[in-house]
């Protein structure tokens, strides 16, 4: 405990807030109110940024047929992808991997051109801006599990064409589409997990002390 610490109900929200986060498959259509959305925006627009360059560029979708073009582009990579995974592409293919046509809102996050100017913090890492942005979709994550919406994080597509189909800058590279608004409920774990794709690994598998592959 410390001067600077929330209340106790201030800390499980935070804590419930990260542990019941899903990347969501399933929407129920709606909408999203402008003043909720400008407010999860802004939410993201906080995270932390590698020498407060804030790289992040989030375009809103609102017309229907590019949400259309953009659902095409994740189909095309969608079956690419189960081609490359060979033995495992049947199961692959069950998986319901994005809600494009199904949510209230699509976002597709970005990150800026002209990056090469930022020095501080990625002289030897430049990959902080992709750090930097990756934080700001975590910020507009949790927000949304705290205001009710489900989102999920889509990442099959070919980077150029989805660049090319937005019109984005020599140099700027979308990183995500984001698929925001109402569901049904939550998964109780993530759903690659329940649909026996994968399984979550304990943190104590993950976490060394000193050196690599010391466990504590």
């Amino acid at each position: 405990m410390t001067d600077n610490d929330f209340s106790l109900a201030e800390r499980e929200a935070v804590y419930r807030a990260i542990a019941e986060r899903r990347d969501m498959r399933h929407f129920n259509g709606g909408t999203v109110e402008p003043q909720l959305l400008r407010r999860l925006l802004e939410a993201a627009h906080q995270a932390p940024s590698v020498g407060l360059m804030q790289p992040w560029r989030f375009i809103r979708i609102s017309n229907r047929a590019l949400r259309g073009e953009i659902q095409h582009l994740v189909e095309e990579e969608r079956i690419r992808t189960a081609e490359a995974l060979g033995e495992r592409s049947d199961e692959f293919m069950k998986l319901k991997v994005e809600g494009i046509n199904d949510c209230a809102e699509v976002l597709v996050a970005a990150l800026m051109d002209d990056r090469e100017r930022h020095i501080f913090g990625r002289r030897t890492l430049p990959e902080m801006d992709l750090a930097s942005l990756s934080c700001a979709i975590q910020n507009l994550w949790l927000a949304a599990r705290v205001e009710g919406l489900g989102m999920g994080w889509v990442s099959l597509f070919e980077p150029q064409a989805l660049a090319d189909l937005l019109g984005l800058p020599t140099g700027a590279k979308p990183l995500a589409i984001l698929c925001l608004g109402p569901v049904e409920g939550f998964y109780p774990a993530p759903m690659l997990a329940l649909e026996g794709w994968a399984q979550p690994r304990p943190l104590n598998e993950l976490l060394y002390e000193n050196h690599w592959g010391v466990r504590p």
